[in-house]
C-alpha cells in the first residue's frame, strides 16, 4: 500500500465511530440515489468502498453482495449492520486500486460517494472494469464539488487532481449510458457497463 492510500485508511479508520451519525443528516436526493442505485444491481454484485454498509438495506433481496474496504473499523460496522439486517454479504478488507478479485468476477459493480477519497480515480476505474463481466455495470455517485468555479483553480493546484468519474469511467473502457448531476451539480451519477 503506497503511503497516499496508507493515509486514506488511516482517515476511515478514525472516522468508522461517528459517520452513521452523520450521515443521518444527508440530503434526501441521496438518499434517494443510492436506492435507485443500489436497486439497479444484478447477481454477482462488489460495492467498492462499502464503508459501514450504509447502502445494504437498499440492494434487492437476491444480489449476490460482495463488499470491498481499506478499513477494517468501517467492515466491522458493515458486518454489524448485515448482522441487524440479516443480509448476506461477503466483507473483504482491500484497496480499491488492487481488487483482489479475478478477471470477470462481478455482473455489478457499485460505488457511491467514496471515488473522490481514493488515490487514483483511474486505477481503481480500470480494478472496476477488470472484475466486471463483459456487459457488466457500474452504478456510480460522487462528489464533484471540485469542478465548479472557485474550487476547480484549487483543484489544479493539486499534486494528483481529481477528474470527472465519467471521463475517466470512458477512459478505462466503460461506455456510459447515462449520466447527471444532482445537488445543485456537485454531485455525478453514472450508469455505465463494460462493452461485450
Amino acid at each position: 500500500m503506497d503511503a497516499r492510500t496508507e493515509k486514506v485508511r488511516e482517515l476511515w479508520e478514525k472516522r468508522a465511530g461517528g459517520y452513521d451519525t452523520g450521515s443521518r443528516l444527508e440530503p434526501s436526493s441521496i438518499r434517494r440515489t443510492r436506492r435507485l442505485l443500489c436497486g439497479g444491481a444484478r447477481g454477482r454484485t462488489l460495492e467498492v468502498a462499502v464503508g459501514t454498509g450504509i447502502n445494504l438495506e437498499y440492494y434487492p433481496p437476491q444480489v449476490m453482495l460482495t463488499g470491498v474496504d481499506l478499513s477494517p473499523a468501517m467492515l466491522a460496522r458493515a458486518g454489524e449492520r448485515a448482522e441487524e439486517q440479516g443480509r448476506l454479504v461477503h466483507l473483504v478488507e482491500g484497496d480499491a486500486q488492487r481488487l483482489a478479485f479475478a478477471d470477470q468476477s462481478f455482473d455489478t459493480v457499485l460505488c457511491a460517494l467514496a471515488l473522490c477519497t481514493i488515490p487514483d480515480q483511474g486505477r481503481a476505474l480500470a480494478e472496476m472494469h477488470r472484475v466486471l463481466v463483459p456487459g457488466g455495470r457500474l452504478l456510480l455517485v460522487d462528489h464533484i464539488e471540485y469542478t465548479r468555479f472557485p474550487f476547480r483553480l484549487r483543484e489544479r493546484l493539486r499534486k494528483h487532481p481529481r477528474r470527472l468519474p465519467r471521463a475517466v469511467a470512458e477512459e478505462v473502457g466503460f461506455e456510459v449510458g447515462h449520466h447527471d448531476r444532482l445537488m445543485m451539480g456537485m454531485v455525478e451519477r453514472v450508469v455505465a457497463h463494460r462493452p461485450r
